[in-house]
């Protein structure tokens, strides 16, 4: 009878070869990199996320929005699959760090790039106040309205809850600076109802040494000193006094800089007549804006009007014969 002896090889697997397995296989995370997880367990002040690490991920409460959490199943819900970020490298316990407000923060630097692009009116909650200006939120980032561009008579304090159209006027995610202008949202709305050339009624509300600001509907137009009168002027003190009603003709609507230029020099029937008979430039004021009116429209005609073609050039026989010649 024929024996056959079997000999069995036993095949170990220490967790060294496992350890070594999963190193094999498993990705690589860096610090800004986005990456798919699941929420498997919501904590106190955190949760744990699976990322397909060989330790789960976590991320702390705030980490969790742009905004304030003061409970993570306000943002995340369990078996959950959304983006995150990874903020830093694996701790000592093999653990990285995730963040979803990093996500939020540079998307919402991404939206306001376009909306500064479009040249768009936003509307925002003024939240706080400071001797600079005022604080709003814009796609949850902080921005900050300066003093000299919020444009209303009420003190800073009741703007608070207020609120505000506005226009950007600094957006720089290095910096994370977002200026924004109030005024500059009054005086484009307000532009659309005004024209160069149109007479508005508005009354003085600050004298400077270079002009006056005079308030039209709201929004603040510059009578510079050189558009006051076609006489010399030492100061627009000697003319006008704050509060004063005026007559004033808009001469240039600056959107882009939010700016509107007046003159009641070019109202002046006569030159001096601002200083020496203001109540005759106010008669006459709407008499004198139509001539301004079609000196410009005739100066915009003429611009817009093609030069005439000079006419076609022939050459006398005698001409041709000596080009002929000298060719030759």
């Amino acid at each position: 009878m024929l024996s056959q002896k079997t000999t069995t090889t036993d095949i170990g697997f220490t967790h060294e070869d496992f350890a070594a397995l999963l190193d094999k296989y498993d990705y690589h995370f860096s610090p800004g990199d986005i990456v798919a997880g699941t929420v498997f367990s919501l904590e106190p002040r955190g949760a744990l996320i699976d990322i397909g690490a060989k330790t789960a991920a976590y991320i702390p409460i705030q980490e969790m929005s742009i905004n304030r959490v003061d409970n993570p199943d306000e943002v995340l819900q369990s078996n959950e699959t959304r983006e995150f970020f990874i903020l830093t490298d694996e701790n000592e316990d093999g653990q990285l760090t995730l963040s979803i407000r990093r996500i939020e923060y540079m998307r919402a630097w991404e939206r306001v790039r376009q909306l500064q692009t479009e040249d768009a009116t936003v509307r925002s909650l003024v939240f706080a106040t400071n001797r600079g200006g005022a604080l709003v939120r814009i796609e949850g980032l902080r921005g900050f309205i300066p003093g000299s561009h919020i444009s209303t008579r009420k003190p800073k304090e009741d703007l608070v809850g207020e609120e505000l159209p506005l226009k950007f006027l600094e957006v720089d995610e290095d910096r994370n600076r977002l200026v924004l202008s109030h005024r500059r949202a009054l005086v484009e709305r307000k532009m659309n109802r005004l024209e160069v050339g149109e007479v508005v009624i508005g009354s003085v509300r600050g004298i400077k040494p270079y002009g006056a600001f005079i308030d039209i509907g709201g929004v603040s137009g510059l009578l510079h000193i050189s558009e006051i009168s076609h006489d010399h002027i030492d100061t627009p003190h000697s003319v006008f006094n704050v509060n004063d009603e005026v007559k004033v003709m808009i001469i240039d609507l600056d959107a882009e800089r939010g700016r509107i230029s007046l003159s009641t020099k070019q109202l002046e029937p006569e030159p001096g007549d601002m200083i020496n008979n203001r109540d005759l430039v106010y008669d006459k004021a709407e008499e004198m804006a139509e001539k301004y009116r079609e000196k410009m429209r005739a100066q915009q005609q003429q611009a817009s009007t093609p030069e005439p073609d000079e006419p076609e050039y022939e050459v006398p026989e005698e001409e041709e014969e000596l080009v002929a010649a000298t060719e030759e």
